[in-house]
């Protein structure tokens, strides 16, 4: 299965590290360097976040390379326009005066319609695109690894300061997406049929605007023939965005062989996935997470069982040895939320800014 990842970045005053909308201006720059592509530094829904996007990659170490080089001219096209880009999952701090829009059509709609929710929205994510034989193994894919995204999600939360407060969440990103009328875990949808017709009636209902909207935190790619995670924060480190895309594949894998083989999807109501979600965002991987069968369990526990069930995936797509050493690494070092939680602890704003930002996470 081939990968693909997205990533977005805030861009940061250098002094008082609130946001500042010089996305255009750093777009351009970026786009003048020889390391990044013209459609590899995309513009994004405020003026202060820009998303980049790797090619499709066939193995980790590409991932990984390719987000090193990318996050490597985004901050360099930052500090030549005279800001600093970041890989933290929301704005630790926010000015009285609101981001402007990007001024785009699309973006101006959807700010007429989500009014302040849209001003809030400086959050940045991260999305892994895995390549799907078809729209029905994709959905058939779906309904499996839905059950694991609370997981993802406590691993990767790189969100816990808001408005220069500690939110108390490690995903404050999840509360603020989990605000749009689509959003949050997917239902289990009966088949690519079932998934088209319950989409296609938001849509008609008035609901979304279109289908771009589906903010679920996995959902089938409209622009590609890939099932799209979206529910992680972006990462601190490339090395980290690349073991989640490991993850991500072979947890699609999995789901694809247990389908073939005629393995049951587990149950899990829709109301227990939903709260797994919240508790996720709530404590990362502090205490304990709600498990894919809706049982309370260690977050440690439920991460080795999270190994256990993706290892001979791991192991077909080579992969092993690069994601249990990183995910070793990870959680020595403590997640994302954790280490901005003790930056900001030791050194105030000034340590949190030089903890998040590109120039520093790039190598």
């Amino acid at each position: 299965m081939t990968i693909g990842v997205e990533e977005e970045y805030l861009l940061l005053d250098p002094v008082t590290a609130l946001p500042v909308s010089l996305a255009e201006e750093t777009r351009a720059a970026a786009g003048l360097q020889r390391i990044a592509g013209e459609e590899e530094v995309q513009q994004e829904l405020l003026q202060a976040q820009v998303e980049v996007a790797t090619p499709v990659c066939e193995d980790l170490a590409e991932v990984g390379g390719h987000l090193l080089r990318l996050r490597h001219a985004v901050s360099a096209a930052a500090s030549t326009v005279g800001c600093r880009a970041a890989a933290t999952g929301a704005a630790p701090l926010t000015g009285g005066i609101p981001v402007p829009v990007t001024p785009s059509p699309r973006y101006l709609a959807l700010r007429a319609e989500g009014a302040r929710l849209v001003d809030e929205q400086l959050v940045n994510g991260m999305h892994v695109h895995v390549a799907m034989p078809d729209r029905s193994a994709g959905v058939a894919v779906l309904n499996r690894v839905r059950l694991w995204l609370p997981l993802l999600v406590a691993m990767a939360g790189n969100s816990p300061l808001w408005r220069g407060q500690d939110t108390g969440f490690a995903s404050w990103r999840t509360v603020v997406f989990g605000r749009w009328p689509v959003s949050g875990p997917p239902p289990h949808f009966a088949d690519a049929a079932d998934y088209e017709r319950r989409v296609d009636a938001l849509v008609k209902a008035g609901a979304i605007a279109d289908t771009g909207q589906v903010y679920w935190q996995a959902r089938l790619s409209d622009r590609y023939p890939t099932l799209e995670v979206r529910c992680f924060d972006v990462q601190l480190r490339a090395e980290e965005a690349a073991m989640f895309a490991g993850i991500v594949r072979a947890l699609a894998a999995t789901a694809l062989r247990e389908e073939n083989t005629g393995v049951p999807v587990p149950p899990c109501l829709p109301e227990a996935l939903y709260a797994a979600n919240w508790h996720a965002a709530r404590h990362g991987l502090e205490g304990r997470l709600i498990d894919p069968q809706g049982c309370q369990r260690s977050a440690g526990d439920l991460v080795c069982t999270l190994l256990d069930h993706i290892a001979p995936a791991l192991e077909d797509n080579g992969d092993t040895r690069e994601v249990t050493s990183l995910l070793h690494q990870f959680l020595q070092r403590g997640t994302p939320a954790d280490r901005q939680r003790q930056a900001w602890a030791d050194g105030g704003l000034r340590a949190l800014a030089d903890l998040v930002a590109l120039e520093g996470t790039a190598d």
